[in-house]
């Protein structure tokens, strides 16, 4: 993975465009927690998404490794498109949500051999996704080879699945599915098509969703540190929530002079 392009560069003005944003939650929009049920979106930045979705008419949506069901509560009042589960699961901005799942007698054979043996290995947490599952291993970071050679095993026996890396989680995942796919689809829909894709990311399951958009001539962010294909970069959350701030006031200009010219 080669280093980002312009990592050290100022993310360029959005001001006078038509874009479509997408946004990676965990570790972007939201603050990495110990548990996945600790994370929380401040209200300000709720307020600022929603505003931000509006004034691209609705040309905003969420692409993350959660469930669709846990992205509306994280950030409600708002109900955008969204992909969950990498994609596995992808609501579109008609609100059609579109699913692809494991065999049942894979998923069920599956959470119960991994609970089992992650109930031996303590500070390890298994997150069931219904149509995936992520390895935690954040709060016993000794177990990370045993966690990956685990995985590995389970993708060898079942070819349906796909093994996704993340920041202390290994995921397993149906095969074919990736944040990559799940913004081509939304582009080819509206509101997205015929805009300029916008996505920021932090992890290495955002890479794909990085080389979409790079092949799109969009805008590709990434937040934090490490080698990264994504052509910006942002040091953190907290500058995530920022830059929010200032793409809020750019659109709001822009608003108001298609209104003044109309």
């Amino acid at each position: 993975m080669t280093p980002a392009v312009n990592e050290n560069s100022t993310l360029p003005s959005l001001s006078g465009g038509l874009y479509a944003f997408f946004f990676d939650v965990d570790g972007t929009l939201a603050a990495l927690q110990s548990q996945p049920e600790s994370v929380s979106i401040p209200a300000s930045v709720r307020q600022h998404l929603q505003q931000i979705s509006t004034l691209s008419h609705g040309a905003l949506a969420l692409v993350s490794g959660r469930p669709i069901s846990q992205l509306d509560e994280l950030v409600a009042p708002l109900e955008a498109p969204a992909a969950g589960v990498h994609g596995a699961e992808r609501r579109d901005a008609s609100g059609h949500l579109h699913r692809q799942s494991l065999p049942d007698e894979v998923a069920q054979t599956l959470q119960v051999e991994l609970q089992q043996t992650l109930d031996q290995w303590p500070g390890t947490l298994l997150e069931v996704k219904g149509m995936a599952f992520a390895l935690h291993y954040r709060n016993a970071p000794e177990y990370k080879n045993a966690i990956m050679q685990l995985a590995e095993e389970a993708v060898t026996r079942f070819p349906a699945l796909a093994l996704q890396p993340g920041k202390c989680v290994v995921e397993l995942k149906p095969q074919g599915i990736d944040k990559g796919a799940a913004v081509r689809e939304f582009m080819q829909e509206a509101p997205f098509t015929g805009r300029i894709p916008v996505f920021v990311g932090d992890d290495l399951t955002d890479e794909k969703g990085f080389l979409a958009v790079n092949a799109m001539h969009g805008i590709s962010v990434k937040v934090g540190e490490g080698p990264s294909q994504a052509r910006y970069r942002l040091p953190d959350v907290a500058a995530v929530w920022h830059w929010l701030e200032q793409l809020l006031l750019q659109l709001e200009h822009d608003n108001v002079g298609k209104e003044f010219r109309l």
